[in-house]
């Protein structure tokens, strides 16, 4: 177990986010020897795209990060551990002081550098059926079965959008399943045109090659999935006016990614940029958002890929160091991503066929059971939670929240001080008196932290 730690803890360099940006930012700032905090909340470093888990095979990269973050003695890793809100900060902070809490405690963390690794989550639309038993998300299906979720004989329909759908089919073929169709809503010369472009980037290429798929269909989207009491089927358009039935065990549906910027506009960051319709954490070439001390890398300024979170982190661990140099040198690489992440989003725009899914009874909020025919009389984010609760549940918004702006155009407002529900007692520490607590420089053991 951790030894026990005061309330109010103190680093150079907290860095939020243990994925490819989180990880890439950390080993680019630890030859300044800052004491660097990296905070995470699942059990293991790797964020979503390097999962870990009792199926999974972690590429070589995954693995060479995870080993030199273990050799640098001044990064220490919490997983486990999640930013619940902001903290009371003391004059010689030089950033946002933040809480934070993991399965034990929680306390106040102060810093003088923060870089924001908060990656981005699955873009989830509703459409009857969706709340049945069996009916994920398409990176959620990935999540599940690198948990340990046997899917073997199981019959699988992927739905939504982007490549993503692909790779979620890789992970339930090899697990031992039977995807028998991948929907992709994306019309088939949308899907050429982003082909024709992959050579540019020559590792992708032969991904895409070893993810292709007899089951793939383009111009198709989810209907409606049907069974009682968990879901035993799915219908899906096929063009402008037919239909497909088909019979399945799970249904697996990802329109996208949308940027977990919650944090940042907690923080005060601004969002924008060209990337993910303006909604994004902004940031300038050295990856600095609109608030001082405050850095962002990774998927929450735009989704483009591990290879861009990766240069992004470095660009921003480099920077929030002092090496301006080192991080000035890494552009090119960046502008090579960019490229990628441009050619991402123009071929995956969504069609507006999918505003029209929900029936009035459809389910829009799942936390507070707000139906569409609730919402739809509403004239924005705040009159819809004041009216009908939406957004007030568990998720706080972030399923329901993205799901309005698609289908009514709604921006939900941001956090003003908690990102989560948090117990009373680490409440309590946030306004406590400091303790004179510095970081005593090592790494956590993974095995031992529990996810809250």
């Amino acid at each position: 177990m951790n030894p026990p730690t005061p309330m109010h803890e103190r680093c150079d360099i907290l860095i939020i986010g243990a994925g490819p940006a989180g990880m890439a930012a950390a080993l680019a700032a630890a030859p300044s020897g800052a004491a660097i905090t990296v905070v995470d909340d699942n059990p293991q470093p790797g964020g979503q795209i390097w999962r870990d888990g009792p199926q999974v095979a972690l590429p070589p990269l995954a693995q060479q990060h995870r080993t030199a973050l273990a050799q640098h003695t001044n990064i220490r890793v919490l997983t486990g551990t999640r930013v619940v809100g902001l903290g009371t900060s003391q004059p010689t902070d030089k950033a946002p002081a933040l809480l934070l809490e993991d399965a034990d405690r929680g306390w106040t963390q102060h810093s003088h550098r923060i870089v924001l690794c908060t990656g981005a989550r699955e873009l989830l639309l509703p459409f009857p059926g969706w709340t049945l038993p069996g009916v994920t998300g398409a990176g959620a299906l990935q999540a599940l079965i690198k948990a340990g979720l046997d899917v073997r004989g199981q019959r699988i329909v992927i739905a939504g959008t982007g490549p993503l759908l692909l790779a979620a089919a890789a992970t339930a073929t090899q697990a031992g399943a039977t995807v028998v169709r991948i929907a992709e809503q994306a019309s088939w010369a949308a899907l050429a045109g982003f082909a024709a472009q992959l050579p540019r980037w020559p590792a992708k290429a032969l991904q895409a090659l070893t993810l292709l798929n007899t089951g793939l269909r383009a111009g198709t989207h989810v209907l409606e999935a049907q069974g009682t009491p968990q879901v035993q089927s799915v219908r899906l358009r096929k063009g402008a006016h037919a239909e497909e039935s088909i019979a399945c065990d799970r249904v697996a549906c990802g329109f996208g990614l949308v940027p977990n910027t919650q944090l940042g506009q907690l923080l005060g960051c601004a969002l924008g940029g060209p990337l993910s319709g303006g909604q994004a954490l902004a940031v300038d070439s050295h990856m600095r958002t609109s608030v001082d001390g405050v850095f962002a890398a990774g998927e929450a300024t735009g989704f483009g890929g591990s290879e861009r979170a990766l240069v992004q982190g470095a660009i921003a661990g480099h920077a929030a160091a002092g090496h301006v140099q080192q991080a000035q040198a890494l552009r090119a690489q960046l502008v090579r991503w960019e490229g990628f992440a441009h050619a991402l989003q123009a071929s995956f725009v969504l069609n507006e066929q999918l505003k029209a899914l929900p029936r009035p009874d459809t389910l829009v909020c799942r936390c507070e059971d707000v139906a569409y025919a609730d919402l739809a009389p509403r004239q924005g984010w705040i009159d819809a939670k004041l009216h009908t609760r939406c957004g007030m549940g568990a998720c706080q918004g972030r399923i329901c929240g993205a799901a309005t702006q698609h289908l009514f155009g709604w921006t939900p407002a941001p956090p003003r001080h908690l990102l989560a529900p948090a117990r009373i007692a680490t409440l309590a520490v946030s306004g406590e008196p400091t303790q004179g607590a510095t970081q005593t420089p090592s790494v956590r053991p993974a095995t031992q932290a529990a996810t809250v």
